[in-house]
């Protein structure tokens, strides 16, 4: 399981500035000073060693700023409600690999932006289920079946999507690390719709799945042998059904098929990142919950194949 997320006080950086600086100071003559002392034990407070990694998912509504006024003003709704919609999907469909979070914990950990936001993970899986079950209640809405006079007044929606995973760590409630500033150089660079995910990603499924591609066979069992999962309580595979992840591997509903293509490098914070067009294929049975009887087949793609530079 996750370490806690390394949080900086105000106060206790405060502490080491009165006791080795000057918040103010007028000399007659200025003189730049020896912040050695300072130095090593800012160095010793923050650790950026130890600082632990999580994973982010950045959700952008595709060119937001050409809907009229007053369709602009109804989209956080929206957004909001399929954002919660999905958060409902994640705990009851994937109940053994979301057993850490709940309702509260999720909004917790995203980062608004008013026209998407970033969202907090301990694994780069999780992420990724967030995004494909957001895909998936984004079709439903696009498609009528979700608020769908209010689909016709606002109109439909295209989401870009980023995956990264980095370190991240917490300041007065606010989230800060290099895993956000890397999402959100990828998602202001793509204007093609896409779920791209940095190297770090590709490797963290590389090494605990043999790669992405195998999303499309891998079973809730094997996920349970992952080195994160492991400490997870084993009854939630008996108990409940992953509704992507069978205890058998399929292609005939849940990820049905997975492309990776590395794609070209960013420059972030002076750091290359290599990046990676992810496709994903998903198949889902949806249920209305409001009326039990109404179910329906859903088949979304999460990104698409356009492989054009970034």
């Amino acid at each position: 399981m996750a370490k806690p997320i390394k949080i900086f006080s105000h106060e206790e950086i405060q502490h080491i500035l009165s006791s080795h600086d000057e918040r103010i100071i007028f000399e007659k003559t200025n003189i730049i000073p020896n912040e050695s002392d300072l130095r090593e034990l800012l160095h010793e407070y923050v650790d950026y060693q130890n600082i632990n990694t999580r994973s982010v998912l950045g959700i952008d509504i595709y060119q937001y700023s050409t809907y009229g006024e007053f369709e602009q003003t109804l989209i956080p709704f929206i957004f909001k409600s399929l954002f919660a919609s999905t958060i409902e999907l994640c705990l009851k469909n994937h109940k053994y690999i979301f057993q850490e979070y709940d309702v509260k914990r999720i909004n917790r950990n995203f980062i608004s932006t008013g026209d998407g936001g970033f969202l907090i993970f301990s694994t780069p899986l999780h992420a990724l289920l967030f995004a494909a079950n957001f895909a998936l209640i984004l079709r439903v809405y696009n498609a009528y079946h979700y608020f769908p006079k209010l689909r016709n007044i606002i109109g439909g929606m295209s989401v870009r999507y980023a995956i990264t995973h980095d370190k991240i760590y917490s300041f007065e409630n606010n989230f800060y690390g290099r895993a956000i500033i890397n999402c959100a150089r990828i998602l202001q660079r793509d204007s093609l719709n896409r779920c791209l995910i940095d190297e770090n990603v590709h490797r963290w499924f590389t090494l605990n799945m043999e790669g992405i591609e195998n999303l499309q066979v891998i079973s809730i069992d094997e996920i349970a042998n992952i080195y994160y999962f492991q400490e997870f309580d084993q009854s939630f595979l008996t108990t409940s059904k992953d509704e992507i992840f069978g205890r058998e591997s399929t292609r005939r509903d849940g990820i049905i098929n997975s492309d990776i293509l590395k794609i070209g490098k960013i420059m972030s914070k002076e750091t290359e990142l290599s990046i990676y067009n992810l496709h994903l294929q998903i198949s889902l049975r949806l249920r209305n919950d409001d009326d039990p009887t109404q179910e329906k087949l859903v088949t979304v793609s999460l990104g698409n194949l356009n492989t054009s530079g970034i």
